[in-house]
């Protein structure tokens, strides 16, 4: 019986595996330099969180959560994203009462959906992203969109677009809520079952649907933007404001609603431009959610936060003929010729290592000339071939792959001359 790997996972083989580490260590490096700090929490959470979290008019909460029943009869989800989980976590462990605040925090693992698996999105995917909990400062908006434009820019990413919205706060929201409702509801007939079901629940929502994108009435449907009152309007500016002292260009959309019910004010994304890229150019989301700790049993509590795709990012890099600048090869292979040289090359590879020098033998007991094809194929900047006649010499040939310089170095000073011209 053969085995497929399930629908809508990859393998991350190994010549991929490095590029996923190049871009961790990006996201690691900038967060630790925005001063965000890693939090783990777990693949599975009791369904209720998201329903609360997330929103149970979402598509992830009505189409795409991978929800079972364990042993006891308790109700539980693969995490379909990051922030319910770390918000439940920061009220749990009542970070809120942390002398530090806000509390700045970045998580990275895989996420699960249950959606059509297509280019660049998958039904177990990986997330990276940030969350602030416990400022209200505009300027901590265009931090955490500032942090996300710098991981695409480090890695190397230019035709990247920045959308920017605001949702509002609660009164904004409840007199928009009632225009779109005004608005659609004599031709909602006319839309999807979804939206139907949308209207008077989160209206809002409709205005995030695929499939009626392109009904006459989303674009004329009303702007929120025309509905903020003056301490939403202010606070946006406001963090115009700051992405234009940061240097950051930026499109205003006020289409821009994100798929999640628990945002409100800031609402952004980031979206590649490169050409082939495909239909879907969302690239990262995220937004200002202020009700949110509370819903989940904290105290008054704002945050803002964003996700972002490695797969996504990936794709991304590729669209634009971006090369990560992965370290390929090892230091040294050493070619050993004989029983007491294949001996001695054990010790010698362990020596290296512990010196921190990346290093491989033979372990198939080929011939020199094999042992040399396998040393080029790992691409080994040093060769270091250790016959009958160099023990009885005490020395060891040490080969320069790229340069054919070769030179006989004593065997008691081998790992020392290495360290020296590997630096």
């Amino acid at each position: 019986m053969s085995f497929q790997i399930p629908r809508g996972t990859q393998d991350i083989l190994p010549e991929q595996a490095a590029k996923w580490q190049y871009i961790e260590h990006i996201a690691r490096e900038l967060c630790r330099r925005y001063n965000y700090q890693e939090i783990r929490t777990p693949i599975f959470e009791h369904t209720e969180l998201f329903l609360r979290g997330v929103g149970d008019t979402t598509d992830i909460v009505q189409k795409e959560m991978y929800t079972f029943e364990d042993r006891g009869g308790r109700s539980l989800t693969l995490r379909p994203e990051g922030t319910a989980a770390v918000v439940r976590s920061f009220v749990e462990n009542k970070m809120y009462g942390y002398p530090n605040q806000p509390v700045k925090l970045y998580y990275m693992g895989p996420m699960f959906r249950y959606e059509r698996p297509q280019a660049g999105r998958f039904r177990q995917f990986v997330q990276f992203g940030v969350e602030a909990l416990g400022s209200n400062d505009p300027a901590i908006d265009a931090e955490v969109i500032a942090l996300a434009m710098d991981i695409y820019h480090t890695l190397g990413l230019k035709k990247l677009k920045l959308v920017i919205n605001s949702l509002g706060d609660v009164e904004s929201r409840k007199a928009h809520r009632q225009a779109l409702i005004d608005h659609f509801q004599p031709r909602i007939h006319e839309f999807c079952d979804d939206c139907q079901a949308r209207l008077h629940k989160n209206p809002m929502r409709i205005l995030d649907c695929k499939k009626d994108r392109d009904h006459e009435l989303m674009r004329t449907a009303p702007s929120i933007l025309d509905y903020l009152n003056e301490q939403s309007r202010t606070y946006f500016e406001k963090v115009q404001m700051y992405l234009q002292k940061l240097g950051i260009a930026f499109e205003v959309d006020s289409r821009l609603v994100r798929g999640l019910d628990y945002y409100n004010h800031t609402a952004f994304e980031i979206m590649s431009e490169a050409e082939g890229f495909g239909a879907i150019t969302t690239l990262c989301g995220g937004g200002r959610y202020n009700g949110l700790v509370q819903e989940i049993g904290g105290p008054e509590t704002p945050g803002i936060g964003f996700a972002l795709s490695i797969e996504r990012l990936l794709a991304a890099l590729e669209a634009e003929g971006i090369s990560l600048p992965i370290s390929e090869g090892i230091d040294c292979y050493v070619v050993a010729l004989g029983e007491q040289a294949k001996e001695e090359a054990v010790a010698l590879v362990a020596a290296l290592r512990k010196e921190g020098i990346s290093a491989e033998k033979d372990y198939q007991d080929r011939k020199v000339k094999a042992q040399l094809k396998a040393a080029d194929r790992l691409h080994a900047t040093y060769v270091a071939i250790l016959g009958e006649d160099e023990l009885r010499k005490g020395v060891i040939n040490v080969k320069h792959m790229a340069t054919g310089e070769q030179q006989e170095v004593p065997l008691d000073t081998f790992i020392s001359h290495m360290k020296h011209v590997l630096k």
